[in-house]
């Protein structure tokens, strides 16, 4: 066993061990109980309960001090005041799920899922282009087997082809995001085995605006819970933060109106920043002049939305549409020469809804369904030296239709247990290409171009609740899919097709199906002193993606010569996790720990071959590394822990400590590693909050990673990643300001300005992650 893991192992159990001892007395001297944060998720089951929509309370409400006058802001009670920066901890759910709330989003600033999630236990990012082009990595497993989902639907971009895509979900404008693990995945589908983000917002409203409340309520009063029928009304928050690394700049605003029985959303983002600062040079190249950046790591974005739902008394209908710009550029030696950059652009429509209707049988009804059209050009030159050469290398598109109905039935007693039981169907149609800007009639037309992919679905999930402290779920999917796809009948690992035109033979059509089957049970039993114990199994069965089964070409971003293989068979997975988690109290903490046994796993085998766009030679020489698609057994397994131990009051708020940790260990069948799996990270910090106030420092420590492919991989060393922040939150008398509440804070990142590489990533040899950065940031609320 690796010293770098019974570094991690140690951490957490004397983390459990000496903190746990201060369970239940730490503020015991405390003059007043603290109010957690109340954690409400529902991505991870299909199995909700909650009450309905149009009696949904605001989130915050305001209180008033004894003694205040009506008229005047009410003060803080401190000790009844929900506190930010507490360690949101899921202890409900037959899954492990990371959340991040509200208002963590806003004081985070990250402008990719990747960013945001990347140092949370359990989670890295791909990393490739930081503000662009960062996708999250969970346990290991990333693009193929992880999914990512925008209130219910597919973010349907090209992410998952390339690293260097960008995610068309943006964190701006949601509202929390939860990123699942384990069985409940098998609610989005089998290629999510790894996990689902899961991204919520306002887009399609589900609930009345805290503003509609009837009668008025003048400022100092206790606020009602928004009500149908209520007057004409709005909301509105601005965004606004700069950064230093990149000279960043991000604005953007949020409106939410209601009348009578209608409520809308709209919201309208962008964002720009420059090379970033990287601590030294990250790589050679005559003729660049770094001057302290990295090199081509400039990007922008923009995005807007619409929509609104008609809510009644049993739920809900609604429809948005939304639309994402981006212009990001490529770093690395290559893409600083050519200019590399990828304008990206996807417009997606949305709709969702939801019916309780007065029925002893059937509690819910719920839809979700999208259209989307996504497009990215691959830009640079041809020519590094001819700015003439400049145009389209290569363009991704993908119009994609999905839909899901999911039928919740009410509880029934079955004498052993409450049974309930949620019904779902899922249908989805893709349509992919990436057609060769330089020879579209050749047999390497593009990297995978054009495929159709087909999926239908049907899923069970069963939740039985044996006593108030034993519960139980069974799950199962079944799916019918379908890809076709063309592929040449022969692509030999060296070849030459200018020299030998046959190397390759015709293009031939391919017409696959595959009927993956997929179960899950799940046990959650409450121990004392609020502890939850919970134990998973899961057998999944995912069936090839059409870049597995069809690619035929270079790809820049990876700098492989992809070859698809449409031989490949269904990949499966055994997989167990075992829990524990508290969530109450000062002392609030998970662990767990997982094994995975993959059957068939399909991966990029680099062959040690080198090619470039028409011939693949024996070793080194030329700039892409072959890659064959192909299936290997291999095991994953792997721990992650997270803590918050509230010590003591001092100064009217509440400081603590808090740690995590997290190891994944993947190996093939003959012993040799899985490639570009993150390292050993531990850490640690201090904070302290009040009702206004959050300060925290935190040291992430990721150890090295040397554990590494074979072929065409490098260890990684290891890096200290420091953070610390300040924020601060207040409600306004908006009379006198025009605001409502406003937060305000400032972010440092990398503040020992370590050279950082990414372990996972393709290009961590050329590419540093950005050097010491502060960021400062203004939230108003209307």
């Amino acid at each position: 066993m690796p010293i770098r893991f019974h570094h991690a192992v140690l951490l957490g159990g004397s983390a459990i061990a000496g903190l746990g001892l201060l369970d239940g007395t730490a503020l015991a001297q405390s003059a007043a109980p603290i109010e957690l944060p109340t954690i409400s998720v529902t991505a991870p089951s299909p199995i909700v309960r909650r009450k309905p929509a149009v009696a949904r309370a605001p989130v915050r409400v305001a209180r008033t001090a004894p003694g205040r006058n009506a008229g005047t802001p009410p003060e803080t009670v401190a000790a009844l005041a929900p506190q930010r920066g507490v360690l949101p901890v899921v202890t409900d759910q037959f899954a492990t799920v990371t959340v991040v709330p509200t208002e963590e989003l806003r004081r985070s600033g990250a402008t990719t899922l990747g960013d945001l999630l990347g140092n949370k236990p359990g989670i890295t990012a791909s990393g490739y282009a930081p503000g662009a082009a960062s996708r999250p990595i969970i346990r290991g497993l990333d693009v193929n087997r992880v999914g990512i989902v925008e209130n219910g639907i597919a973010s349907n971009g090209a992410s998952d082809l390339g690293e260097d895509h960008f995610v068309p979900v943006d964190p701006f404008a949601a509202n929390q995001i939860e990123v699942i693990r384990g069985p409940a995945t098998l609610r989005y589908g089998s290629q999510s085995i790894g996990g689902v983000v899961s991204s919520s917002n306002n887009r399609i409203p589900d609930a009345m605006p805290a503003c509609a409340t009837a009668p008025f309520q003048s400022y100092g009063l206790p606020a009602k819970a928004p009500v149908l029928g209520a007057a004409p009304c709005m909301n509105a928050e601005t965004r606004t933060s700069i950064s230093s690394a990149d000279r960043g700049v991000e604005g953007g605003v949020l409106l939410d109106a209601a009348g009578g029985n209608v409520a809308l959303h709209a919201d309208v983002y962008g964002r720009r920043g420059g090379d970033y600062n990287v601590p030294s040079y990250p790589y050679a190249a005559p003729g660049l002049d770094f001057n302290g950046r990295q090199p081509n790591s400039s990007n922008q974005s923009s995005g807007a939305s619409i929509g609104g739902s008609y809510i009644f008394d049993g739920g809900f209908i609604g429809a948005a549409l939304t639309q994402n710009d981006t212009v990001y550029r490529i770093p690395g030696p290559e893409g600083a020469q050519v200019g590399t950059r990828i304008v990206g652009h996807q417009t997606k429509f949305t709709t969702k809804g939801e019916y309780r209707p007065d029925s002893a049988a059937i509690e819910a009804v719920r839809f979700w369904a999208g259209i989307t059209d996504y497009r990215h050009n691959e830009v640079g030159r041809a020519d590094a030296a001819d700015p003439a050469s400049d145009g389209v290398r290569q363009t991704f598109t993908n119009k994609e239709q999905e839909g899901r109905v999911e039928l919740q039935m009410m509880p029934f007693d079955a004498r052993f247990a409450t049974v309930t039981t949620a019904f779902g169907v899922q249908a989805s149609h893709q349509e992919l290409t990436a057609p060769s800007p330089d020879d579209p009639n050749s047999p390497l037309n593009g990297l995978f171009s054009p495929n159709k992919n087909t999926r239908v679905a049907g899923y069970v999930f069963n939740e039985l609740k044996f006593t108030e402290t034993t519960k139980a779920q069974v799950a199962g999917r079944i799916e019918h899919v379908n890809l076709t796809g063309t592929t040449p009948s022969l692509i030999p690992q060296l070849f030459d097709l200018a020299a030998n035109p046959g190397d390759i033979g015709a293009a031939t059509g391919r017409d696959l199906s595959f009927a993956p089957k997929s179960f899950s049970l799940g046990l959650i039993q409450a121990l004392p002193y609020d502890l939850i114990a919970s134990v998973t199994g899961q057998y999944v069965e995912r069936a090839p993606k059409a870049a597995e089964l069809f690619s035929r070409g270079g790809h820049d971003a990876t700098t492989t010569f992809d070859i698809g293989n449409p031989n490949l068979g269904i990949e499966t997975a055994k997989s167990v996790e075992v829990a524990l988690s508290k969530a109450t109290g000062p002392f609030r903490f998970e662990i767990t720990g997982y094994y995975t046994q993959f059957n068939g796993f399909i991966y990029r085998r680099l062959t040690g071959n080198s090619c470039d766009g028409a011939s693949c030679i024996a070793g080194a020489g030329l700039e892409l590394n072959q890659a064959i698609y192909s299936q290997r057994d291999a095991t994953f397994r792997g721990g992650e822990f997270q803590s918050q131990l509230d010590v003591s009051q001092f100064y009217g708020g509440t400081w603590g400590i808090e740690t995590q940790a997290d190891v994944v260990r993947a190996t093939f069948a003959d012993g040799t590693n899985v490639p570009r799996i993150p390292p050993v990270r531990a850490g640690g910090g201090l904070f302290w909050r009040d009702a206004n106030w959050l300060t925290r420092v935190n040291l992430l420590h990721a150890f090295a990673q040397n554990d590494v492919a074979v072929i065409a991989e490098t260890p990684t060393n290891g890096y200290n990643l420091l953070k610390a922040e300040v924020s601060y939150n207040t409600r306004l008398d908006p009379r006198i300001y025009g605001a409502k509440e406003m937060t305000v804070g400032v972010v440092g990142n990398n503040l020992l300005n370590e050279n950082i590489r990414n372990a996972s990533s393709y290009n961590k040899n050329d590419v540093l992650q950005p050097g010491l950065n502060v960021r400062a940031f203004a939230n108003l609320k209307f």
